[in-house]
């Protein structure tokens, strides 16, 4: 903004100018009267002296309102004065705005409390379904694979041994679907306010992390049961691991499903695709199934997939049974972080440009 002082010593100086020119003109027409070419001459004159006054006006105007923004930019943050937040572009195409998820961590969680209100709303059972879902899919694994197909479960018990590969398959499916379709499903807010574009992807994950500690709950409640009843569980004290674990399995998740979604800005058949390999590979990791099944020889192409470790990590530690390879985990463990760090890179540089063909 301009200075009072500076309009006053500005405005002042226009006016002026034109109130002489413009007397300088009615007396020529007086003095000049029968010579009315002179007076136009030198009208014509004071009006080309007016416009070249009000062009050097704006040119100090111009020149006072760059120095005040200048001025303005170089506040240092902290200042009792800094009154403003100055917005710039990432330095970096592949570092994506990590501070800016602390700084937002509200929103965070207006969207994680979103998510359960536009779930949930109107439902007679509500949050029941988090549960109802796994036990009718462990219960009909059971029947189906336990009982008519007759396949083993490595001693464990059937209905537990299902319900573990579900609750741990569910929790990493439900990630990727979610984070695979942050473009697309959140381009209308997107293309109306400015906030770090993790923040969605991130909030999906809380959410789903939230329902998975919902299932945790009854899975530990049935664990006990069956156990009080004779059932063949064997708790790992590994079993303290198991949030690095549940981390493990979100940020597989999560790198995949960046890179999905930063490719389905461009091509929308990856959704329908998604949709269909999710199903294959369920039945590729041992959900249905315990890796003892697979011959000894093959394991090496089971353990390719790094669910495989995952899930066999996951019921070693709460039911027991076979302990999976250490070099498969520790392949996944490379994996997951090599995919993180894709799937960061790759959303950081669409996010610049995705609105333009979303």
């Amino acid at each position: 903004m301009l200075a009072a002082a500076d309009h006053g010593r500005l405005i002042p100086l226009t006016v002026q100018a034109v109130n002489v020119n413009v007397f300088m003109a009615r007396t020529s027409i007086l003095i000049f009267g029968k010579n009315t070419f002179n007076a136009l001459s030198l009208f014509c004159g004071g009006l080309t002296a007016v416009i070249e006054a009000s062009k050097h006006c704006n040119r100090l105007l111009k020149h006072e309102h760059q120095k005040l923004f200048r001025q303005m930019i170089q506040i240092k943050h902290g200042d009792s004065e800094d009154w403003t937040t100055v917005i710039e572009s990432a330095r970096s195409w592949y570092l994506p705005d990590l501070s800016g998820l602390w700084r937002y961590r509200d929103l965070v969680m207006l969207f994680v409390r979103r998510d359960y209100v536009a779930t949930y709303k109107q439902t007679v059972l509500g949050p029941l379904w988090f549960v109802i879902q796994p036990l009718m899919t462990a219960l009909a694994f059971t029947v189906v694979f336990g009982h008519i197909a007759s396949i083993p479960t490595d001693g464990l018990s059937p209905f537990m041994f299902y319900f573990g590969g579900v609750l741990c398959w569910q929790f990493f499916a439900m990630n990727l679907t979610r984070t695979s379709d942050t473009f697309a499903s959140n381009a209308a807010i997107y293309s109306k306010v400015y906030f770090p574009r993790l923040v969605t992807p991130i909030a999906g994950l809380i959410s789903n992390l939230i329902t998975f500690f919902i299932q945790f709950a009854v899975f530990i409640v049935l664990l006990v049961l069956f156990k009080l009843r004779g059932a063949v569980i064997d708790t790992s004290p590994l079993a303290i691991l198991l949030p690095l674990l549940l981390v493990q399995i979100a940020a597989f998740a999560l790198g995949i499903g960046l890179i999905i979604s930063a490719f389905t800005t461009r091509y929308r058949d990856l959704t329908y695709v998604l949709g269909y390999a999710m199903q294959l590979w369920m039945y590729a990791t041992p959900i249905v199934y315990p890796l003892s099944q697979i011959p000894q020889k093959w394991h090496w192409i089971a353990y390719i997939n790094p669910m495989t470790s995952m899930v066999q990590t996951f019921r070693y530690m709460l039911l027991g049974g076979g302990a999976p390879d250490a070099v498969a985990v520790v392949y996944s463990v490379a994996v997951t972080i090599l995919l993180v760090c894709a799937g960061m890179t790759l959303f950081s540089r669409v996010e610049r440009t995705f609105m333009d063909t979303i």
